[in-house]
């Protein structure tokens, strides 16, 4: 064992602390432990492991302070201790490891501030320092990091404004500077950095004109909400800034001058005229809708326009069927393309549903949930009107003979709906189960952004609940073991069901498969893969597509697919939570984008 060069233990259920035997092991120069669950801290016995070059203990509950040691270790290229508990300022021997290439501390709770001596790791191309609880200015010595990558500061409390030099970090492919307290401006100089593809800087209190110049031309809306007072392209949703709209000001002024007195007399005349046909035909309409409701929304739809749109919900207009009603695909008068989701009132118990869910879709606004614009709901018709999603079903696109989704189209349908589960669980003050996740029910718009819908079923948990019993079945094959044997949903639930879909996407098989008898499980073949025979269940579609290329894509499934039993795992205590899926889908994603580059 002296002689012993690499020792991978990863993706096992392995407790307890880190033995300090290992120092033992001068050979070692790769040490994986990654998704275990690790307890203790981080022992100094791995600092005298001196020729240690790949240091891998993310993803377990490692807790406590990081030894002052690490800075020894002088042959370091790698350390990933992200998603513990360590709860202490970062050393600043840290910053003395001059030769390190990646450094991700992410999903912690380290405190203090970032220190100026972080310019002194010039090698470095991957920093991920996200969702930890630093304070203070980005150094701008941060800058001298011209071989950096990836950067992410991202849901920390940083403060202050972003450095102009950040310009001259060259290499930069992904900036994530989100859900901090930043102010000022974004810097132009970032217009010059022609390789970045990433960048988020939503959830600060940055203010002025949002640069247009070189790859910002290719960002969007998402990259740049809920700042203070951001203002450019109104494609961005945003206002025009103040120099764009002087220029059309003095006309302004002078068309209002002449104008105005005319509108206003036409609308007064025109309004007459509306009001005396609104009140006739409200007459009619107020014994034909009884209970017409808007969730909130402005928007009014009533029934008869319903019935026009889909053609008298016609055979041809019906996208699809499921547990709680049929679906069909309408065309509004205005041009605008809905699809209606009309709920099956033969069960007593799913009609009440339908309250409940138009309460829980009624706050609930996320890019990657389905968008819902209106209800209508009567004595014996209720619906629910939502954003029509041109390209159907992934579930359609998984399993089409005609279309082969990609690895990366794969990658960011999953990251898509990981977002979304995430955001249920833990983004609003009530979590939400959607207790039914499947490939069915999630929708692609026109660009392949998948957006999950059916809340049909989906369950409200009050305020300091964390499970609930329901008589709603969800879908086999889907289904956590705890709702199977009990009837308990909880939002671990939803991250087994989670765990299933993302084995299915990558394997194109479903978990009723009629491979799968006896002991024989989607989630036990996957299991069975791991850690290097990944190839055996990956989708033959995407080992024809890739090629010669297939290794590259090897390299990242074995991550992914570990993910994904996770995910699964019996106990609903021991599964990953959505947030952290989505920082590991994101840096696999990261990568993914870094290697096609070079």
């Amino acid at each position: 064992m002296s002689n012993l060069q690499y020792f991978s233990l990863k993706g096992n259920n392995i407790n307890g602390p880190i033995p300090g035997t290992f120092k033992g092991l001068q050979n070692l120069q790769g040490l994986y432990l990654s998704n275990n669950g690790l307890q203790g801290s981080f022992i100094e016995e791995l600092c005298e492991i001196e020729r240690l070059s790949e240091l891998y203990l993310d993803n377990n509950k490692l807790s406590g302070i990081l030894p002052t040691c690490l800075g020894n270790l002088a042959f370091l290229r790698t350390l990933d201790i992200g998603s513990n508990s360590f709860n202490s300022n970062i050393p600043s021997s840290l910053w003395n490891l001059r030769d390190i290439l990646k450094l991700n501390l992410s999903s912690n709770g380290f405190i203090g501030n970032l220190s100026p001596e972080i310019g002194n790791l010039r090698a470095i191309t991957l920093l991920d320092i996200s969702r930890n609880n630093i304070l203070g200015n980005i150094p701008t010595t941060i800058t001298a990091l011209i071989n950096l990558e990836v950067l992410s500061l991202s849901h920390n409390k940083l403060y202050g404004s972003i450095p102009t030099s950040l310009g001259d970090m060259v290499g930069l492919i992904s900036l994530d500077l989100s859900q901090n307290m930043l102010t000022g401006v974004i810097p132009k100089s970032l217009e010059s950095l022609r390789d970045l593809q990433n960048i988020n800087f939503s959830y600060n209190r940055l203010q002025g004109e949002i640069p247009d110049g070189g790859n910002f031309k290719n960002f969007t809306a998402q990259s740049f909400m809920h700042n203070e007072a951001l203002c450019g392209n109104p494609s961005l949703n945003v206002p025009l800034c103040d120099n764009q709209v002087k220029k059309s000001s003095k006309e302004k002024k002078l068309l209002r001058k002449c104008i105005i007195p005319i509108v206003v007399s036409t609308i007064l005349i025109v309004a007459g005229i509306i009001i005396l046909k609104v009140k006739r035909r409200k007459k009619v309409e107020n014994t034909l809708e009884r209970g017409l409701s808007t969730l909130g929304a402005p928007r009014r739809i009533s029934y008869y326009e319903l019935v026009h749109a889909t053609e008298g919900f016609n055979e041809s207009n019906l996208l699809g069927r499921g547990s709680f009603g049929s679906v069909y695909q309408g065309k509004l008068h205005d041009g605008e393309m809905i699809a209606v989701k009309v709920i099956d009132l033969q069960s007593e118990a799913k009609s009440r549903s339908f309250d409940a869910e138009c309460n829980a879709m009624k706050e609930l606004r996320h890019r990657n949930l389905v968008k819902i614009i209106s209800s209508c709901s009567n004595l014996d018709f209720k619906a629910l009107v939502m954003e029509f999603m041109t390209n159907g079903s992934v579930d359609k696109w998984l399993y089409s003979h005609n279309y082969c989704l990609n690895f990366l189209q794969r990658l960011n349908i999953m990251i898509d709906v990981a977002s979304a589960l995430e955001y249920l669980h833990h983004g609003s003050s009530i979590s939400v189960v959607h207790c039914d996740l499947k490939p069915t029910n999630v929708l692609l718009d026109e660009n392949m952004v998948a957006h999950v819908s059916d809340f049909g079923i989906a369950k409200l948990m009050d305020e300091g609940q964390s499970k609930t019993h329901t008589e709603t079945l969800a879908t086999i094959g889907y289904l956590a073991p705890e709702y199977g044997s009990s009837g308990i949903v909880s939002i671990k639930g939803d991250v087994y069901s989670y765990g299933i879909m993302l084995m299915e996407i990558f394997t194109r098989k479903k978990p009723t498969d009629d491979m799968f008898v006896a002991e024989l499980s989607l989630k036990t073949w996957i299991s069975g893969s791991l850690p290097n025979s990944s190839m055996e269940v990956l989708d033959s579609n995407l080992v024809q597509q890739n090629g010669e290329q297939i290794d590259d894509i090897l390299t990242y499934m074995s991550s992914i697919f570990g993910l994904a039993v996770n995910c699964c795992e019996d106990s609903p205590e021991a599964r990953m939570n959505m947030a952290d899926v989505t920082t590991s889908l994101t840096k696999i994603k990261t990568l993914v984008l870094g290697a096609n580059r070079v």
